[in-house]
Parts: C-alpha cells; sequence; structure tokens
C-alpha cells in the first residue's frame, strides 16, 4: 500500500498527534484513558490559570464603540 492510498479514506496509515500521544501513554487502554483524561484537565487548567489571564489585556474585547444615542 502507498503512503496515503488506502481503501478507506479514513484509514491511511497516518494516525495523526493523537495517535502517537496514545501509543506513547504507559498502562493498557483503560490507565491510558485515565492518564489522557488527567492531561487534558491538566491543559485546561494551565490556560485558564496562567495562559488566558496573561492574553486577556492584550485581547480587544473591551474596546467597544457604541454612540450615545
Amino acid at each position: 500500500m502507498a503512503y496515503g492510498v488506502s481503501l478507506v479514506p479514513w484509514c491511511d496509515g497516518r494516525d495523526g498527534m493523537y495517535g502517537w500521544i496514545w501509543r506513547h501513554l504507559p498502562g493498557n487502554a483503560l490507565v491510558r484513558a485515565l492518564v489522557s483524561i488527567v492531561l487534558v484537565l491538566a491543559v485546561v487548567y494551565v490556560l485558564f490559570q496562567y495562559v488566558f489571564p496573561w492574553a486577556e489585556p492584550l485581547l480587544p474585547f473591551n474596546d467597544v464603540t457604541v454612540d450615545n444615542q
């Protein structure tokens, strides 16, 4: 089978970033699922605690221009 050619379009031999992460997590499927949930929660925590508060003053969401009518 040539790279990128398959009978089904969603199975071309490449599984992408999430497949790579799944293959490199330790344990069986249940342990991998629990570790991946913990990793997702850690990423969400870091985003809400550090990244979003840092980026909020840089974003133009509070710059509204409404006339007094």
